[in-house]
């Protein structure tokens, strides 16, 4: 007998509250492999106290019950009662997401750089903790006051309890002792090394501050303090590498750098015309001809293992720098073009960026995405680069030396992979523009939707590199086309022999030497007709030409829907933001009003199409590498057999009751574009 399905009604609806959300959904928010993010973001929150100039002293004990305690001398977390909430302050910091102290930017705010700073950070740590323990010393009316209170799976089970100091007790600081919950974690045993090479960082970016590690399980004690700071990090990094360093003499022994580490930093004055006061990046780089290389990036003290915008910035910054000392000099042989990862290539560096409110690729934090972070550290390490390159000619040209031979090598490889790809070449598609480069790691070809879209980004792309097809309508569903009927549909034809791959089956031996570009890259508009197109050409791709999505060469760009105009505040210029989605807008909204903005002091401008956007926007927000939002596509957790059976009874002809079914099913589950 069949059985009713379940209703759907308004009662199927559930809020979660509070820290629910963390805990039914761990990975949104940090890492699960280990618990070392979540010691990571406590960490965080004693370092930012310290680079806000009111702590000396961060200590962390790996206790033998497998707890973790971090201490600090900073000022304390407020403990009494918030004027809007009505509840004490430091229970909000661990129990409430996205509040803290980093959100006050204003003048005479607790901080004005920061990374940890009890926004998700510590809320998350309390939620996946099997016990949370925390200390206050903080100055009262009545003397110095002790203040604590203790957490089990996020919830508090034993209220603020304060008490007068003991005397010679010491009068500020917080002290947090986490017991992580198994249950969401892989591993429960902390990577003792990583946790290590963060200490040691933190000493090394907060120069005169003490970090301590104790470990009670084997009753050792390390430290760090530093006072060279990056340059010495740097070059004991080298050396531990096999690298060589540099003498305090300015001898370069056998093995070091090339040339003399080049270290610099700049922070924006009051008044700069494009960032906050303060806002800026110290860096020390090392060039050397062979060994393993160093390359370590910071925002606010944050360790950014991904990299991003900063990276980028320092990147294009000693690019332009040194490609500007080459062209003044005459320095550059006939038909070599230098590129930015010639420069790049033998480059180790520390750098640490100081960025006033810094957008993070997701909650752990390993890539930052805001955009002006590039434009910052590029223009920073630029001009102190050209001034050093100037100062010291002889370096300068040995670098250059270097620069110029990796340049030559590239060049080599590439002109080899053209020669194995020459014969029996088909002529190219007459409305394929193509790039310069034909280095295939390199390349990129972006298949756009519509012939208006294609001219803006023929105009907006890098024309060394990227390549444009533009697509007239939709794509053939092939899911069930015959592979010898696929080249009488002209879209098809022309994509094949514009990538240099020719159909071919997942048993099939291809010969991917042929391949033009690196990154096939499937460029439609953010609306629901955008996603059609998508879903038509990752048929054709899954079906006809399986290797490329096993190798890694198949890309998904996704433009912004939403432009946010936000006006000029105070010193910060007119700033344009661009959203993918609803959701995206709302938190963009959502982070204005927190920066004081009012409603209805910004205007919204909904994307009809990319053929609505400027050649600069469209390179802006989705064909610069540096700040563009570009998905690989490959088979995920599913295995390639699901996958062959969703897209039959998705795409197939004969396959309208298995959809009518499945989207019964999962009807309620679609977000409607209207």
């Amino acid at each position: 007998m069949a059985t009713r399905k379940q209703d759907y009604t308004e009662a199927s609806i559930r809020v979660l509250k509070g820290l629910e959300p963390v805990r039914q959904r761990p990975g949104m928010y940090t890492r699960t492999d280990n618990p070392l993010h979540i010691v990571q973001e406590v960490i965080d929150n004693a370092a930012d106290e310290a680079l806000a100039g009111q702590a000396r002293v961060i200590g962390v004990s790996l206790r033998a019950d497998g707890s973790v305690v971090v201490d600090d001398n900073g000022r304390g977390i407020p403990v009494g009662i918030h004027p809007e909430e009505g509840v004490s302050t430091v229970e909000i910091v661990f129990t409430r997401l996205h509040a803290g102290g980093k959100f006050d930017k204003q003048a005479g705010g607790a901080y004005s750089f920061s990374g940890g700073l009890h926004g998700v950070g510590v809320s998350v740590t309390n939620a996946l903790s099997l016990r949370l323990e925390v200390t206050v010393w903080r100055p009262d009316d009545q003397g110095n006051g002790v203040h604590t209170l203790i957490f089990a799976g996020g919830d508090i089970i034993e209220p603020l309890v304060s008490r007068p100091a003991a005397k010679g007790e010491r009068r500020s600081g917080t002290r947090v002792q986490v017991w992580p919950d198994p249950k969401y974690f892989d591993s429960q045993v902390l990577p003792l090394s990583d946790l290590e090479r963060l200490l040691r960082s933190k000493a090394v970016l907060l120069p005169g501050v003490e970090v301590t590690l104790q470990n009670d399980k084997t009753g050792q004690t390390q430290a760090w303090k530093f006072a060279e700071g990056l340059r010495g990090y740097l070059s004991q990094a080298l050396a531990a590498e096999g690298g060589g360093g540099v003498s305090q003499g300015g001898e370069l022994p056998e093995g070091a750098p090339i040339v003399p580490l080049f270290e610099g930093e700049q922070y924006a004055p009051a008044g700069h015309d494009t960032f906050a006061l303060g806002e800026g990046a110290q860096w020390v780089v090392a060039w050397t001809e062979s060994g393993a290389l160093i390359r370590e990036s910071y925002v606010n003290l944050i360790p950014t293992p991904a990299g991003g915008t900063h990276e980028s910035g320092l990147r294009e910054g000693l690019f332009n720098a040194v490609k500007g000392f080459v062209e003044m000099h005459s320095l550059l042989p006939k038909g070599v073009r230098l590129m930015p990862e010639d420069v790049f290539a033998r480059a180790s560096f520390v750098l640490s960026a100081k960025v006033l409110d810094p957008q993070f690729q997701g909650q752990i934090k390993e890539r930052l995405n805001s955009r002006d972070a590039l434009r910052l550290v590029a223009g920073f390490a630029r001009g102190q680069f050209e001034l050093w390159l100037n100062e010291h000619v002889e370096w300068g040209r040995k670098l250059a030396d270097l620069v110029i031979r990796q340049a030559q090598a590239r060049q080599r490889s590439a002109q080899k992979v053209e020669k194995r790809k020459s014969s029996g070449v088909a002529v190219l598609p007459g409305k394929l523009t193509d790039c310069e480069s034909t280095d295939l790691d390199r390349n990129e070809v972006f298949l756009v939707e519509g012939d208006s879209a294609g001219g803006s980004a023929k105009m907006g792309r890098e024309k060394g590199y990227q390549a444009i097809l533009p697509l007239r309508g939709k794509v053939l569903n092939t899911w069930e086309s015959d592979r010898d009927r696929l080249f009488a549909n002209t879209e098809i034809h022309d994509i094949s022999v514009a990538i240099g791959i020719d159909p071919h089956g997942p048993k099939d031996a291809v010969d991917l030497a042929n391949l033009r570009y690196g990154k096939i890259c499937i460029l439609s508009d953010a609306d629901v007709d955008g996603a059609h197109i998508q879903v038509l050409l990752l048929t054709l791709f899954l079906r006809h030409f399986p290797k490329l999505i096993e190798a890694g060469r198949i890309y998904v760009a996704r433009p912004p829907l939403f432009r946010v105009d936000v006006p000029a505040q105070g010193k910060r210029p007119l700033r344009k933001l661009y959203c993918l989605d609803e959701g995206e807008l709302r938190h963009t909204e959502d982070k204005l009003r927190k920066d004081g903005l009012r409603d209805g002091v910004w205007s919204i401008s909904r994307f009809k199409g990319l053929g609505e956007m400027t050649a600069e926007q469209l390179w802006e927000t989705t064909l610069n590498p540096e700040t563009r939002r570009l998905l690989q596509v490959d088979y995920g957790v599913i295995d390639t057999d699901a996958t062959q059976q969703r897209f039959t009874m998705l795409m197939g002809k004969g396959e309208a009751a298995a959809r009518r079914s499945w989207l019964e099913e999962h009807g309620n589950e679609v977000e409607v574009d209207v």
